[in-house]
């Protein structure tokens, strides 16, 4: 299983890399603030679009595969599916059924889909 830190350093630059995304395309104007939300919005359906998409086709986010971890489906199967990945995405959002963990260190989103983030490496 992978731990924590790689976990969150994973969201970290799924994060960074889908607002780096949306900068391109909107500019941030931090003094304007429908001019933010906007930016704000994009940003989210972009880091949700490099979500879902790679987890339900190879089973990793660009963050996850540079930390050197992936999501695997708990019955064998290699392929996570579109509603294990966009299910675990929208509960990732809410952050608590992500972050609260049992002792094999697997999140609410983990549990519910039935996958497992495990390293590669």
């Amino acid at each position: 299983m992978a731990g924590s830190g790689r976990r969150l350093l994973a969201l970290v630059v799924d994060l960074v890399l889908a607002s780096l995304l949306t900068a391109l395309f909107t500019r941030p104007d931090y003094s304007d603030l429908a001019a933010m939300q906007e930016h704000n919005f994009w940003a989210l359906a972009t880091w949700a679009v490099i979500t879902v998409v790679p987890v339900a086709l190879f089973g990793f986010t660009p963050g996850m595969a540079v930390t050197g971890i992936r999501v695997a489906r708990l019955d064998g199967k290699a392929v996570i599916g579109l509603w294990r990945a966009a299910l675990r995405c929208v509960l990732t959002f809410f952050v608590i059924p992500a972050a609260v963990r049992n002792p094999d260190n697997r999140g609410w989103h983990d549990r519910l889909t039935n996958t497992v983030v495990v390293s590669m490496r």
